[in-house]
C-alpha cells in the first residue's frame, strides 16, 4: 500500500494562532476546506468530535457534496446514539458521499468533557461501551434479516437497517492508547490511529496493536498524526516554529482559551506530554513545543524542516508500517496548499521509489 495523507476539517477559521473567525458553522469556509484538500491531492479529510461544537454529520456532508473524490473521516463517540441509529445515519452519509465515508470511533479521553453531554461512566466503562457500539453497529450493518442484542449497554428488538454502506463495508478508524483501548481496537478497528509520537514509542505501540489484533485473526492499518511546518531551509523552518510557539502562547494568555482540556485520564496525551518532557527536538526533526503548551491535549506534535527533510521523516513512519498520516498545520488552509505542492507529491515519490528498489532486490 503506498503512503496515504489526510487533512482535518474545521466548520470556521480558528487556530492556535489564529483567532476564531466567521460563523460558528461558516457555509462558505467548509467548503472552501475541503475543496482545497481535494485540490492538494488529499486522500481523505477528518470531521473532529467536540462536546460544544457543530454536528460533525452535517459539517462532513456539506464536505462532502462540496467534492467529488476525496473521503471523509468523521469522529464519533459512542454513547449518545442507540448504535442501530448510529449505522442507519453513517450508511445514509455514506450513500450521500457515493461510498466516501469511514468512521474514526473516540470513546473520550476526558471524564470532564464527557459530562458535558451527560455520560457519567469511567474510562473503562467507555471503552466496554465501544465494543459492544461497534458491534450492534456492525451488525446493523451486515444483516439482513431482524436480529435481538441484549447487551450490558444496548437491548434492541428485530433490528434491522434497510440501507447498508455502499460497498458493502464502512471502514471504522479507531483512537486511543490505552490498554482498554488496544483491546477494542484489535477486535474492531481497520486502522488504529496514533498522535505523533517519537519513533520508539510508535514502534511500541505498532507492536501492541498487531498484538491485539492478531489474537482476533485479523490485520490492522496504521494512522499517526503530525502539524509539519516547512521551510526553504531548515533554519526558516525552524524560526517559524518559534514563531508559532510565541504567537499560541500569547493568544493562550490573552484569550485564556486552552486548546482542549488537559485529559488526566488520555494515556494518548500522557504519551505526548512524556515526549515533551524528553526535549523539545527528538528524532529526526520531530518537535513538541506545542504539545507542552496544550498538555498533550490533541495532535499536536510537528515535524519541522525543509519538505525534503520532513518527507524523509514521514518515511522512517512508513517503515514502521504506519501507512495513513494525518497533516494539518497551524494555518490551516494555506497550509494544506503547501503540502499539497510540495510534501505530499515529494513524500509519495520516495515511497514508489524505495518500492521499486524493494521489489528489484
Amino acid at each position: 500500500m503506498s503512503i496515504q495523507f489526510s487533512g482535518m476539517i474545521g466548520h470556521r477559521l480558528a487556530s492556535e494562532i489564529i483567532p476564531a473567525q466567521g460563523p460558528v458553522f461558516d457555509n462558505d469556509y467548509i467548503t472552501r476546506f475541503a475543496q482545497t484538500h481535494e485540490q492538494a491531492g488529499f486522500d481523505r479529510i477528518l470531521v473532529g468530535y467536540w462536546s460544544d461544537q457543530p454536528d460533525g454529520f452535517l459539517v462532513a456532508a456539506l464536505a462532502g457534496v462540496a467534492t467529488s473524490r476525496i473521503h471523509l473521516l468523521l469522529a464519533h463517540r459512542p454513547g449518545f446514539v442507540s448504535p442501530t441509529l448510529a449505522a442507519r445515519k453513517l450508511a445514509t452519509l455514506d450513500h450521500l458521499l457515493k461510498g466516501r465515508l469511514a468512521v474514526h470511533i473516540i470513546s473520550g479521553g476526558s471524564d470532564a468533557e464527557q459530562r458535558r453531554d451527560g455520560d457519567y461512566l469511567t474510562k473503562a466503562e467507555r471503552y466496554a461501551r465501544t465494543d459492544e457500539f461497534l458491534g450492534v453497529v456492525k451488525r446493523s450493518l451486515t444483516s439482513e434479516q431482524p436480529y435481538d442484542h441484549q447487551g450490558r449497554f444496548y437491548q434492541a428488538e428485530s433490528a434491522v437497517s434497510a440501507i447498508k454502506p455502499v460497498h458493502g463495508h464502512l471502514p471504522v478508524w479507531f483512537g486511543g492508547s490505552s490498554a482498554e483501548a488496544i483491546e477494542v481496537a484489535g477486535k474492531h478497528a481497520d486502522v488504529f490511529a496514533l498522535w505523533g509520537e517519537p519513533l520508539a514509542g510508535a514502534a511500541q505501540t505498532v507492536a501492541a496493536v498487531r498484538a491485539s489484533a492478531a489474537r482476533h485473526q485479523r490485520d490492522i492499518g496504521f494512522s499517526i498524526s503530525f502539524r509539519p511546518i516547512i521551510g526553504a531551509t531548515e533554519a526558516e523552518a525552524r524560526e517559524k516554529a518559534a514563531h508559532i510557539y510565541h504567537t499560541a502562547k500569547q493568544q493562550l494568555a490573552e484569550s485564556g482559551h486552552h486548546f482542549g482540556l488537559p485529559k488526566p485520564q488520555s494515556v494518548g496525551a500522557q504519551r505526548l506530554m512524556d515526549a515533551a518532557k524528553q526535549g523539545e527536538w527528538l528524532d529526526n526533526h520531530l518537535w513538541t513545543g506545542i504539545a507542552g503548551l496544550v498538555s498533550g491535549g490533541y495532535n499536536s506534535t510537528a515535524l519541522v524542516g525543509t519538505a525534503d527533510q520532513v518527507s524523509d521523516a514521514l518515511l522512517d513512519y512508513y517503515r514502521l508500517g504506519i501507512k495513513n498520516v494525518l497533516i494539518r498545520g497551524f494555518d490551516p488552509l494555506n497550509d494544506a496548499r503547501e503540502y499539497g505542492e510540495s510534501l505530499i507529491p515529494l513524500t509519495r515519490e520516495k515511497v514508489a521509489a524505495e518500492k521499486t528498489l524493494a521489489r528489484s532486490a
